[in-house]
């Protein structure tokens, strides 16, 4: 093996293992035990097998027949415990989950004990590995429904991804890609190796930036609320109330507070705060600053009478930055620049 070949093999190498690792994280080691972490935890360790095999048997083509049958085999669990994960994570649901996996997973014994690979090769290759690919690929258009909203807001500039949501966007998205390359790439062990590392390194740099923000709200968004729900007509009921907030101005009061703006609509805090995540998906803070652009881009368009920091001041912002940069972040323009492209 040259010195090339020992590179690639290495980096390869080194994203199935980080895989194994951060597979045992989620399952064993994660400081918020949820039962999606362990469908996490066996999508990552799946998926390492499968890479593990493609590296190895690449740079030495007489591995065991036994070692690619478990390989191979891996990679029907990879689609099921990819879409539990997701639907976990948005629904709250998984009480079915041993329907997507106990069949496969005895199917795929069973094949392999009646045809196992060493003496089955050309069915494995012609018809066991199409169909294993095939599932994959089912499960990764049924997984899509749940990552869809979240690309919608991706592409848009008024919202912002909350942390937990670019993590799933990552895990559907390195998923996705992985099975793309298995199946257009001559060269899959070369290719899904780099892939596997790449993807494996960029979940752990992910994890250690939203495990260290200071609101530390990475895997805690959607179960905040989990156990205590709206009934819908207290949605119907906030949803008119709410109305009041814009049709009031009370977002142009800068000591505005979840606390005050509960108690004007007579709710719960607990309520108003449920609500705006779960059925606007914004936080109290989002919610009211979107109110404030609003108003200020009508300001800009209709009035000469306040400079851009007076009408900071006068949509109810502390300051002339916090203005600034909530303005930008949800126009992506300054109040300046959007100024200027009004009278063009």
């Amino acid at each position: 093996m040259n010195f090339d070949s020992q590179i690639i093999f290495f980096f390869s190498a080194l994203g199935a293992f980080n895989g194994f690792i951060l597979a045992i994280y989620f399952a064993v080691i994660a400081e918020k035990k949820k039962f999606s972490n362990y469908f996490l935890a066996f999508l990552l360790l799946v998926l390492s097998i499968r890479i593990i095999k493609s590296v190895f048997y690449f740079f030495n083509p007489g591995l065991s027949g036994v070692f690619i049958q478990i390989g191979l085999s891996a990679c029907i669990l990879i689609g099921p415990f990819l879409y539990l994960y997701l639907k976990s994570q948005t629904t709250q649901k998984s009480k079915a989950w041993a329907v997507h996996v106990l069949p496969y997973l005895i199917g795929i014994t069973i094949l392999g004990i009646s045809y196992p690979y060493i003496e089955h090769r050309p069915i494995w290759s012609r018809y066991i590995v199409r169909g294993i690919y095939l599932q994959w690929l089912v499960y990764i258009v049924l997984s899509f429904k749940y990552v869809k909203p979240l690309f919608k807001i991706a592409f848009e500039k008024k919202n912002r991804l909350k942390s937990i949501e670019i993590w799933l966007l990552s895990i559907f998205s390195g998923v996705s890609v992985i099975w793309f390359a298995y199946n257009i790439a001559s060269y899959t062990s070369y290719i899904v190796g780099a892939l596997s590392f790449s993807f494996v390194l960029y979940l752990i740099v992910l994890l250690f930036v939203f495990r260290n923000k200071k609101e530390a709200t990475f895997f805690e968004e959607k179960e905040k609320y989990k156990n205590n729900k709206i009934d819908a007509k207290t949605v119907a009921l906030i949803a008119t109330r709410i109305k009041q907030v814009q049709e009031q101005n009370l977002y142009l009061n800068p000591k505005i507070t979840l606390a005050s703006t509960a108690k004007e609509l007579n709710i719960s805090k607990h309520q108003l705060s449920q609500f705006l995540n779960n059925n606007l998906n914004k936080s109290f803070s989002v919610f009211i600053n979107e109110l404030r652009i609003e108003k200020a881009k009508e300001l800009l368009q209709t009035t000469n009478q306040y400079t851009i920091e007076g009408i900071g001041y006068e949509c109810g912002f502390n300051s002339k930055s916090t203005f600034h940069t909530t303005f930008k972040k949800v126009t992506g323009q300054t109040p300046s620049d959007y100024q200027k492209a009004l009278a063009k």
